[in-house]
């Protein structure tokens, strides 16, 4: 009897209508085109303009977009995890309106939090309920509101992040394709080097944290690069070597679009030539939660059945990994 793995069989997206382009952010900031283009790799990012809407509007489109795509009876729908680092607010789970307002009434849901790792672990934790027999269907979306937590008067930052989400579908399969292993870590020195000081416990939301600027994003941009270069490279090359895979057997590689010099890292160390690797930094930014559903979204026509392919993130924390997955359908 082969044992049961969980296998992605559906994606969805959903992208805000606003560009935000580098030549709009040269009028807004002291930066311009070519020196963004040369560090980042970034071209434009979408932003979410509707007012009122938070995190969660993004992930009941990029939710209701697999939906329609699969024919999907949100009935059958058993768990709703929303990976998130912007969710709408403290204490109310997105994840549970979200999963309400797409109708999927007999589902249980919860938001998930690691940075911009949080859909790689997301991915770990969507399997690790289907593989236990209990569960059929989880609907698993990234999706971030970059834009709310963004100081667009700091061009360390703005440059970078951009809005918007997107989901998979998780289930069960008896062929030995979906994921086949994984290898995730963290390091708590992260908190130094990537975060937003206030509005948490340790800070609470106060008139000076808001007129200092404390609900921004702060990054130490140089730490933080190097952490993720050495970390995002170690992991997928570890993955591949306890998996026994050369460069020739990874058909894709799925890396976290953070900056394009660690993409370009990461897969030099994994000696995988650039045609594998999947990218649409230059036009989306770094979406957070959501960049590995968006790379499966843009990627999906290029997908065949039992395609290897190795997914690679790091974020604020530290949080960080690399997960081997089998591709499950042609589409």
């Amino acid at each position: 009897m082969n044992k049961k793995t969980a296998a992605i069989t559906a994606v969805g997206a959903y992208l805000p209508d606003f560009v935000l382009t580098n030549q709009i952010l040269e009028t807004m900031v002291d930066t311009n085109d070519e020196w963004i283009t040369t560090r980042t790799g970034i071209k434009e990012r979408r932003i979410l303009k509707e007012e009122g809407e938070g995190t969660s509007y993004l992930a009941i489109r990029a939710a209701k977009d697999l939906i329609a795509k699969k024919n999907l009876d949100v009935n059958e729908i058993d768990l709703v995890l929303v990976a998130t680092a912007t969710p709408d607010m403290l204490v109310a789970s997105t994840a549970a309106y979200v999963a309400s307002e797409i109708g999927a009434v007999n589902a249980f849901s919860y938001d998930l939090s690691a940075a911009c790792s949080s859909f790689l672990y997301g991915m770990s934790t969507a399997s690790s309920y289907i593989e236990s027999g209990r569960y059929k269907k989880v609907l698993l979306i990234g999706a971030d509101k970059m834009s709310s937590i963004i100081d667009y008067t700091d061009r360390t930052t703005c440059i970078i992040f951009g809005d918007g989400a997107g989901a998979a579908l998780f289930e069960p399969n008896d062929e030995g394709l979906g994921l086949q292993d994984e290898y995730l870590r963290s390091d708590g020195i992260g908190r130094n080097f990537l975060k937003m000081d206030a509005g948490g416990s340790i800070m609470p939301a106060s008139e000076e944290t808001v007129k200092s600027g404390k609900h921004y994003v702060f990054q130490d941009g140089k730490s933080v690069f190097k952490f993720a270069v050495s970390n995002m490279a170690d992991v997928s090359a570890k993955i591949m070597e306890r998996n026994k895979l050369s460069h020739d057997d990874v058909q894709w590689l799925v890396p976290h679009q953070a900056n394009k010099r660690i993409i370009d890292a990461t897969a030099r160390r994994m000696g995988v030539e650039d045609d594998k690797v999947m990218m649409n930094i230059h036009r989306y930014g770094n979406t957070t939660s959501a960049t590995l559903p968006l790379l499966l979204f843009d990627y999906e026509k290029q997908l065949k059945k039992g395609d290897n392919l190795v997914f690679a993130a790091f974020g604020g924390g530290f949080t960080w990994g690399s997960i081997y997955l089998k591709w499950a359908y042609n589409s």
